[in-house]
């Protein structure tokens, strides 16, 4: 059975009502209150009161202190009550008055879950179009580089054509000039040995040079050789142990293709991170410019960079904790939980250098606990804060709030 309290005292003003309800000693309980409905529940206490007017339910306060409920209740109206309570009220009214309340409020928690859920699905539509957009824009910057790439491959092929062109129109205006001299000097040769003189060492020379010119023109139309060397042929050992006939071949093959697309992965991010500018590549750079972003509202911009910068050093706790704090605004729960995990096990040893990067990983982490309701979990993180930082008022009073959401659920 519940225990009436009667024993509350009231004082007011013209736009105030100052209510204060002794529960004594209670250790959970739940305070409802609508415009003209009031009600303290802390078993075995109960305060049940319906008001003399209407109060702004939205703007007034309930604060416990000292084994008491104290509420600061502001007048629709401004004037003095007669007294707190509505009397001489019927009893239907009292009970209309009462079903309205609880109904009210149901209302009034059905449209505040339906506006999360508005919300919700706004932030995810938000973050799909800016990842769709930022797709788009990768998309458009390979197609570019791809384009420069043909036109230079386009370039060079032309030129090899017009060298290859000039070389041919020199060597064919060498062949018929020397098809057309070859009458002249036979005619020549047979004069000199008609007079019996002749002039080998002329000729000679003369042949010499043009033997020269045409093995030059050869060199050059013709590549150079490749140069020799030896290739060593290593054979891949067999991964697994069993022998062929006693092995499950489609198991294997399943295994083979996802180490042959997880070494594809590494190496593509390996030629993007090649691809990037020299200060780009490096880690420090890449987190300031991650936390410029932060500061300015572009938490998917700021992720971006704290991905790259892991790409290239995934050591650094920092980096998982900053990540960690733009999923907490993008409402990635479950990723700012990972991360603050990895920057904890990497701060390792616990040192007093990285005490604070220990303490924003917990609460960060304890946060998204909370954010999803799993307040035990999020209230261990804070109590491991506050073992490291006990004190840290914040990290107190927010311990404490959650605390009392654990004894109101119970």
């Amino acid at each position: 059975m519940p225990v009436w309290v009667r024993d509350y005292s009231w004082e007011q003003t013209a736009e105030a009502v100052y209510l204060a309800v002794p529960v004594r000693a209670a250790r959970h309980g739940s305070v409802f209150c609508t415009e003209q409905y009031l009600k303290v529940n802390c078993p075995p206490f109960l305060f049940e009161a319906i008001l003399y007017a209407p109060i702004d339910d939205v703007h007034s306060t309930a604060k416990i202190e000292n084994d008491s409920v104290f509420f600061t209740l502001y007048k629709k109206e401004v004037g003095m009550w007669e007294s707190l309570l509505m009397e001489n009220g019927d009893k239907e009214k009292m009970q209309r008055i009462r079903e309205d309340a609880v109904r009210k409020a149901q209302e009034d928690a059905k449209a505040e879950a339906e506006a999360k859920a508005t919300q919700k699905r706004e932030r995810s539509k938000f973050a799909l179009e800016a990842t769709m957009k930022l797709e788009e824009m990768e998309r458009k910057r390979i197609e570019e580089r791809k384009e420069e790439e043909r036109k230079k491959a386009t370039e060079e092929i032309e030129k090899w054509k017009e060298q290859n062109e000039k070389q041919k129109k020199t060597q064919e205006t060498y062949q018929s000039h020397h098809e057309r001299r070859k009458p002249l000097e036979k005619n020549r040769q047979i004069k000199s040995s008609s007079k019996g003189k002749s002039k080998p060492s002329t000729m000679t020379g003369a042949r010499s040079s043009r033997n020269m010119f045409s093995e030059k023109l050869k060199e050059e139309s013709l590549p150079a050789p490749r140069p020799t060397g030896s290739i060593e042929i290593s054979f891949t050992p067999r991964v697994f142990p069993t022998a062929l006939r006693e092995s499950r071949i489609p198991e294997e093959e399943e295994w083979l293709c996802k180490q042959a697309e997880a070494h594809r992965m590494i190496n593509a991010d390996i030629a993007e991170i090649e691809d990037l500018k020299e200060e780009e590549k490096n880690p420090d750079w890449l987190k300031e410019k991650g936390n410029k972003m932060f500061e300015t509202g572009n938490y998917l911009a700021a992720v971006n960079a704290y991905n790259l910068a892991l790409r290239i050093n995934n050591k650094i706790p920092t980096l998982y904790l900053n990540r960690a704090a733009c999923h907490l605004r993008l409402r990635n729960l479950h990723k700012a939980i990972e991360d603050s995990s990895k920057a904890l096990d990497l701060l390792t040893p616990p040192v007093p250098e990285n005490a604070k990067a220990r303490v924003k990983a917990h609460v960060r982490r304890g946060t998204a606990f909370c954010e999803l309701e799993l307040y035990a979990e999020g209230l261990q993180d804070y109590v491991a804060a506050l073992k490291i930082e006990p004190t840290n008022k914040n990290v107190e009073e927010d311990a404490e709030k959650i605390r009392r959401i654990i004894q109101g659920n119970e």
